[in-house]
């Protein structure tokens, strides 16, 4: 496993972690990791979502599409 060395952190954000780490009983360093791993982990389910969503309107290219507004207001009428 790698390691990463953060300089220059306010020390108020240090306080504000150290303090979630107590109340997610971890240590500082843990709390980190946490933190870290979802926020990585958050981005790449949003790329793999972008790139799916990419994929699938190159589905549709050149095919005609519904207005929605005019779809809503049939709905509505109905």
């Amino acid at each position: 496993m790698g390691s990463v060395t953060i300089r220059k952190l306010d020390d108020t954000v240090i306080d504000l972690l150290k303090a979630r780490a107590k109340k997610n009983e971890r240590s500082l360093e843990g709390e980190v990791r946490y933190v870290l791993t979802r926020e990585a982990s958050d981005y790449l389910r949003t790329a793999e979502f972008l790139a799916r969503a990419d994929a699938l309107a190159a589905t549709t290219v050149g095919t005609g599409q519904t207005d929605s507004t005019r779809l809503i207001r049939e709905d509505r009428n109905r």
